[in-house]
């Protein structure tokens, strides 16, 4: 379903507000010397905190699509992820070395550029379809997948570095939390065709991104079917998402 201007402008809103979050926290952190291993598999601190500056890119290099171009779904266009995790994953290994000497400051430079053309892109309609990497998408859902990256990857570093207390959100902006998750749960039923609901956004997200073991409570904990007398479907099949 397209997007209005208003829509699109909150998400890039909630984008800015989480960049800005996640931005302040990881000033914290001594990213000159962090080597220390993330919670995810084969990647370290650094390397996590420089892949924000790459997950935030692809707004950079972003056109306008030809007029009729046909937009891929947010489940399409993230269905693309997993053929590609070995290639993200040395990507992000090689930006942390180049980038060593000030990550913070050459990730901030990457989410500047990214803005500015997120700018540009934005004045070309209410939700104007534009060419991303992976193929054409409207950009209201562009913008979906950045909030994405940046969500799943502040959990991870809060849960890597334990800078944060039980239950503080730290570095996640809520509103931003609750668009991801319901951008999640948009994915699993457009491949599944169930109806529920998210009970806890960030426990879905942990789910459905393979951060978290796939155990029947966690799954109860986090959605719930749409009618009370219903039950939640097997969703062994298609978990994790990504």
């Amino acid at each position: 379903m397209p997007h209005s201007a208003i829509e699109v402008l909150e998400l890039e809103r909630l984008l800015r507000a989480q960049w800005l979050r996640l931005r302040d926290w990881v000033e914290r952190l001594d990213l000159a010397v962090d080597t220390e291993p993330s919670i995810l598999n084969g990647w370290t601190v650094a390397e996590l905190v420089a892949h924000l500056g790459r997950g935030l890119s692809p707004l950079t290099t972003a056109q306008p699509a030809p007029p009729g171009t046909v937009p891929m779904t947010l489940a399409e266009y993230v269905g693309t992820y997993p053929g590609r995790a070995e290639e993200i994953r040395e990507s992000g290994r090689d930006l942390a070395r180049e980038i060593a000497h000030d990550p913070l400051a050459a990730v901030e430079r990457m989410a500047d550029a990214a803005f500015a053309q997120l700018g540009q892109l934005r004045d070309l309609g209410p939700d104007p379809v534009v060419q991303a990497r992976r193929g054409p998408v409207l950009l209201s859902t562009m913008i979906t997948s950045r909030l994405l990256e940046l969500v799943v990857h502040a959990d991870d570093l809060v849960r890597s570095t334990r800078l944060v207390a039980q239950g503080d959100p730290g570095p996640l902006e809520a509103g931003a939390v609750t668009v991801v998750a319901d951008a999640l749960l948009d994915v699993l039923v457009a491949r599944g065709g169930w109806r529920v609901e998210v009970v806890d956004p960030i426990g879905w997200l942990r789910l459905a991104c393979g951060r978290e073991p796939l155990e029947p409570a966690a799954l109860q904990a986090a959605l719930q079917p749409a009618h009370t007398g219903d039950s939640l479907p097997d969703l062994g099949r298609l978990l994790p998402l990504l």
